[in-house]
């Protein structure tokens, strides 16, 4: 007989563990939600800040700040959690940018310089593809809208969005993030065509 695994801690668990000074349950949130954070976070930083910025030290603010503001974090669902970093991810991307945007370039290169840096072209459209996702993410419900972040920028499996969205099954949660992507797809569809 194989033998049995510890059961899985819920966030709102391992947050009120943090809460009552229990350094190791910070440390199994903070091991559990890292890879999440850093693929969500992976390529939304502005080019010319990549090379002051490293994304896994944005990722490492963002926790650094959850952590600090972890009292007055009200977990009211499983995803909440995860949300409240990306929300922090996206804002420390912004003062990133904008940061970077005050100062100068610091040296110029010669233009037979190959560059392994995607084109402005190439950037533009990345960044407009982006623009056009995170606006309709936004007129998602926020259901939909949990459900998009969690399986999609998050990786989580169907099983476990079921637990964090309160589905019946993962076959419920399954075809709640279909519909929330079938939606996302049309508001950015929508979009293209007013633009």
């Amino acid at each position: 007989m194989a033998p049995s695994q510890p059961p899985l801690e819920t966030t709102a668990s391992l947050l009120a563990l943090i809460r009552d000074g229990d350094t190791a349950a910070r440390d199994r949130l903070l091991a559990r939600c890292y890879k999440p954070l850093l693929r969500f976070a992976h390529g939304r930083v502005p080019t010319r800040a990549r090379s002051i910025t490293d994304t896994e030290d944005l990722v490492q603010m963002a926790m650094l700040r959850a952590l600090d503001h972890i009292e007055g974090f009200d977990s009211r669902r499983e995803g909440a959690f995860l949300a409240y970093l990306r929300r922090i991810v996206m804002n420390l991307i912004t003062d990133e940018a904008r940061r970077v945007g005050r100062r100068p370039d610091q040296q110029e290169l010669g233009e037979d310089l190959p560059s392994s840096e995607a084109s402005p072209l190439e950037e533009a459209i990345g960044r407009e593809a982006l623009e056009r996702y995170d606006s309709a993410l936004a007129r998602l419900s926020e259901d939909q809208r949990e459900a998009v972040i969690l399986r999609v920028e998050m990786g989580y499996t169907y099983a476990r969005l079921g637990d964090a969205l309160g589905a019946a099954s993962p076959d419920a949660a399954r075809m709640t993030v279909t519909r929330a992507i079938a939606r996302l797809a049309a508001l950015m569809r929508a979009r293209d065509r007013t633009e």
